[in-house]
């Protein structure tokens, strides 16, 4: 059975002390590794359900959802097929209307579309009549140009500004995508199984890259995933959907950045989602 992470912290806590370190000392460490750990800007919006529910039909998807995520926090939310996970995250970027209940953002109702709400999906949905850079900047805003080589030097591809959409490999088209949803600096970014069809490696690499981004930026994240270990490893907070509710609300005190599997309070953590789900 896995080690509880509130036992390995303590255990750890014990050898520091056994191998010299006094009781001040160790708490000024601790202290320090926690304050840079959160040295990171907010420039998110906090987002507040307040009784949210959503049908189709006769069936109900998500039944008096109450939940508040706070500004710059990077919350994932699991569950099963058909629990309503997507269907959530539309609401929230005002693509439909609940069918009771109600959605604010910063304070504002979501009643449609949020300009600084942006939504990424699984697969890229890059235009191929336009290059890379267009791609980045299609809002054509005022700069665009230069907004858009900026996002792209974010995503680690300023140097594709010129290429085609087709001779991109699938991560690379998922960066793309990427750096369209952040050109405009959301404080709310929205991902739908961004990663779930991409090969493991490249998987990884993206973890590492919305992390970095997301500490230098702080915008409010909120990830849709099936996947647990990417939730331990990526999330501050895990959310399990089921039966239209909230089953699990966890929160995820690792330091970063995180490995999938490489920690024994890790693995803890996923088995205990699994449970629920």
């Amino acid at each position: 059975m896995s080690e509880p992470a509130s036992d390995l912290r303590l255990r750890k806590r014990a050898s520091l002390q056994q191998a010299g370190a006094g009781e001040t000392q160790l708490n000024v460490v601790q202290e320090l590794i926690h304050r840079k750990q959160e040295e990171r800007p907010v420039n998110g919006h906090a987002v507040l359900l307040n009784g949210l529910s959503k049908s189709f039909g006769d069936r109900r998807v998500l039944s008096e959802l109450d939940l508040e995520i706070p500004a710059g926090q990077l919350l994932a939310i699991v569950g099963r097929s058909g629990c309503g996970k997507s269907t959530l995250l539309r609401l929230i970027a005002g693509l439909d209307r609940p069918t009771s209940g109600k959605i604010s953002v910063a304070g504002t109702d979501v009643e449609s579309l949020q300009s600084n709400v942006r939504l990424l999906f699984q697969d890229a949905r890059l235009l191929p009549w336009h290059r890379v850079l267009g791609n980045v900047g299609i809002a054509r805003t005022k700069g665009w140009r230069e907004t858009a080589a900026a996002a792209l030097a974010d995503v680690g591809l300023a140097d594709r500004a010129n290429d085609w959409p087709a001779v991109l490999s699938g991560g690379q088209a998922q960066r793309v995508a990427l750096a369209r949803a952040l050109v405009s600096r959301p404080s709310v970014l929205l991902l739908d199984e961004p990663f779930g069809a991409l090969d493991a490696l490249t998987r990884m690499e993206m973890h590492r890259l919305l992390e970095c981004i997301w500490r230098e930026h702080g915008f409010t994240t909120v990830l849709i995933t099936h996947d647990v270990a990417e939730a331990v490893a990526l999330a501050d907070r895990v959310i399990v959907l089921r039966d239209g509710g909230i089953a699990l609300d966890m929160p995820i005190d690792l330091p970063r950045p995180r490995r999938e599997a490489a920690d024994t309070s890790a693995v803890a953590l996923q088995a205990r989602i699994l449970d629920e789900v």
